[in-house]
């Protein structure tokens, strides 16, 4: 994934941070959905749907591998009854960010499906997309 760095009046940095908060996303997901969002709303006449690749980076778009290790040790933590009120906290704005993100790679799946007009769950088996997380296939 490309990196873009902006300059932003720290005013614009406080809205998108506080927006960013409101939903329970990190700034730079909330910029990239935003984004996203922005770029798929533009006027009819200007644009067309979504390409394979635009739609399969959406798929591809999820939490960094620190963010994983973070939301697996505040799991964890739920599981073992030891999580303080600022650890629960952070552990439901990162629930939230994954709801989000998975809603998105769930309207990207459905695009990505119709444009090659296969079955989701074919696409799915196609793309190596587990329906079930918690079910792990032995050969």
């Amino acid at each position: 994934m490309a990196t873009i760095t902006l300059n932003l009046s720290p005013e614009l940095e406080y809205k998108l941070r506080n927006e960013a908060a409101k939903l329970g996303l990190e700034p730079d997901l909330y910029i990239v959905n935003t984004l996203q969002k922005r770029l798929e709303h533009k006027s009819p006449d200007l644009t067309s749907q979504p390409t394979e690749a635009e739609l399969l980076q959406q798929i591809n778009i999820g939490f960094s591998a620190t963010t994983w290790n973070q939301y697996h040790t505040l799991i964890g933590k739920r599981r073992a009854e030891t999580l303080n009120p600022e650890e629960h906290e952070q552990l439901i704005q990162l629930s939230n960010q994954l709801e989000n993100l998975n809603v998105n790679r769930c309207q990207a799946l459905i695009q990505l499906a119709k444009l090659r007009n296969k079955p989701l769950t074919d696409l799915m088996q196609t793309l190596g997309i587990n329906p079930d997380p918690d079910v792990i296939d032995y050969p």
